[in-house]
């Protein structure tokens, strides 16, 4: 336990904290006695003791306005996860369908080589015997003239 001399009120105290925690006792009394003497100055010596309760309600109004602001920041900030961790979510769904899309796209691109490829066959296979077609006609056709 560390010990810290403070003056309060034109009064010195000794007061008890932890080790390590007598820097930010010192502040802290430093504050609560500005604080303490500004009311004096507004208010005059109207007594110690309310002068010690209108301080000590000022100081715990702004405590809980700032506990209120942290308990508002925290909310928000939930609620600021939350959409992100919703438009995470849409971001992979999203990506997840276009590479379905992409994937269906592939595979049509794909079939539609093939089926080129099958029909260039096919049409080659047909000109192959229109031609031979033809030919046999020809053939026919010059051996009834010869015949005749």
């Amino acid at each position: 336990m560390a010990n810290v001399n403070i003056k309060f009120n034109g009064k010195d105290f000794l007061l008890s904290c932890d080790d390590g925690q007598e820097e930010h006792l010192e502040e802290l009394l430093t504050h609560i006695n500005q604080k303490f003497n500004n009311l004096k100055n507004d208010l005059g010596n109207i007594g110690e003791n309310k002068l010690l309760l209108i301080t000590s309600v000022q100081i715990m109004d702004e405590y809980f306005e700032t506990k209120k602001n942290v308990e508002q920041k925290k909310t928000e900030l939930k609620n600021l996860s939350d959409k992100f961790k919703e438009l995470k979510s849409l971001v992979y769904e999203y990506k997840d369908k276009k590479e379905i899309e992409l994937n269906k796209l592939s595979q049509n691109h794909e079939d539609f080589k093939k089926e080129i490829k099958k029909n260039k066959e096919d049409y080659e296979k047909m000109i192959d015997e229109a031609t031979s077609e033809i030919e046999n006609f020809v053939d026919k056709v010059n051996l009834e003239k010869s015949v005749q």
